[in-house]
């Protein structure tokens, strides 16, 4: 039985194919694929899966854009940070999800499902049941933050979230640091920014830091059983996450 997996963190690619692997030996992962175009691209050029796992949110947009451009007819089980009143859309248009974090009991729901419903002729999804599920997933979106205008000498520019490595304070200023490096300054107090940013992309690490998980590039352990959050680029100190967060920082990495 083959799969793919639309995913673009990495960890959380890796953490969803060992819990698949975990529940279902019999399902190989024969492609993994990270943004809309190569998703595209890939759906175009090669055979049908069985069974496709699709992230909703993705790096470069809603993962329903892949759509837009190519026909897929296998059963998909979506994954996504969706909160449960907007789950409500997926009972309805009978496409099934798992909640991040995922769990072990959630996946094996999931795929005792698809079992089910591959014992039935022609399965797949519906186009018409995508744009509904589209449309009642918009109507209960939160809107997070995705510009930050920050002071660049005599004028204020835009900052986009994604360009975000993470957020510290320094000397009681709050500045912004970009994946290239460079340092912005924000007004707002970290407690204020974690309730503007998508927990699904940034978390709060401690008092000094909040982080992006598209920024992190592993994990060390610490003394007394915390965590060292290591990022892709630079940082002024070591990010430690107390022992009580430890499982949260990992299940948000895993997705």
């Amino acid at each position: 039985m083959k799969a793919v997996i639309v995913e673009d963190e990495v960890f959380a690619s890796q953490a969803l194919e060992n819990l698949i692997h975990e529940v279902d030996p019999a399902i190989g992962v024969i492609a993994v694929l990270q943004s809309i175009d190569e998703s595209v691209e890939w759906f175009r050029n090669n055979p049908k899966p069985d069974l496709v796992f699709m992230d909703i949110h993705l790096a470069d947009g809603s993962s329903f854009a892949i759509f837009d451009e190519v026909s897929i007819t296998c059963p998909i089980i979506f994954t996504t940070a969706y909160d449960e009143y907007a789950l409500k859309a997926f009972e309805v248009n009978s496409i099934d999800y798992l909640l991040k974090p995922i769990s072990k009991r959630d996946m094996e729901r999931a795929i005792g499902k698809y079992r089910n419903m591959s014992a039935t002729p022609s399965v797949g999804i519906d186009p018409e049941a995508i744009q509904k599920l589209l449309a009642s997933l918009k109507q209960n979106e939160r809107t997070y933050k995705t510009y930050f205008l920050v002071p660049e000498k005599d004028k204020l520019v835009p900052l986009a979230i994604i360009d975000i490595a993470y957020i510290y304070i320094d000397a009681k200023m709050v500045k912004a640091i970009t994946f290239a490096g460079k340092t912005c300054y924000l007004d707002q107090t970290l407690d204020e920014l974690a309730a503007l940013l998508n927990p699904a992309n940034f978390f709060r690490a401690n008092r000094q830091f909040i982080i992006a998980r598209s920024a992190v590039k592993d994990l060390s352990m610490w003394f007394g059983s915390k965590i060292s959050v290591n990022l892709t680029v630079s940082v002024p100190e070591r990010i430690v996450v107390s022992k009580a967060r430890v499982g949260e920082v990992k299940n948000w990495i895993a997705g």
